[in-house]
């Protein structure tokens, strides 16, 4: 059985993918996200790396409403959220990564180098547009950066991103 604590803890993620903060997910709050993303990084939406952001938020609103919108009005409310993805997901976090990586993968090629890899502070300001609070994406970020390079890849940020969501600490 999953404490309350974590319920709690879990719970109060919910709220980075309400973008619109209208109770309840869906695919709108994936696109509020990648538009969000496109205008930090002044990026077309209709360029290639557009294109496959907003392919990744499809991606990603998919396997997230199938995981949770347990009642198939394609919203997934709080309780949806905890009750139905957070806790199938709470001991294998890298199956939310693997719904999460179109996405991500899309999202940091909008402030990747040529070596797909992206400065530790443009890593921090995808994980703040995305909704992470700026001294919990800060401090991620750079302890992303395991090699002390100043880079962070998408090997190190998706399990980072799927531990954020499924692991309380």
């Amino acid at each position: 059985m999953v404490s309350s604590e974590y319920e709690r803890r879990i719970a109060a993620r919910f709220v980075v993918f309400d973008q619109d903060g209208n109770g309840y997910i869906d695919r709108e709050d994936f696109s509020t996200a990648a538009k969000a993303l496109l205008a930090e990084f002044d990026t077309a939406a209709r360029s290639d790396k557009g294109q496959a952001l907003y392919a990744g938020a499809e991606a990603f609103w998919q396997g997230m409403a199938g995981m949770a919108d347990r009642d198939g009005d394609q919203r997934i409310t709080r309780e949806e959220f905890v009750n139905g993805a957070v806790k199938r997901l709470r001991d294998n976090p890298e199956r939310f990564g693997e719904i999460a990586r179109p996405f991500l993968h899309a999202a940091l090629d909008l402030a990747a180098a040529e070596d797909g890899t992206a400065a530790v502070a443009d890593t921090a300001r995808v994980l703040m547009i995305l909704g992470v609070p700026e001294e919990i994406a800060r401090t991620t970020a750079a302890e992303l950066d395991i090699d002390g390079d100043g880079r962070v890849g998408e090997a190190e940020i998706v399990p980072a991103f799927a531990r954020y969501f499924t692991v309380p600490e």
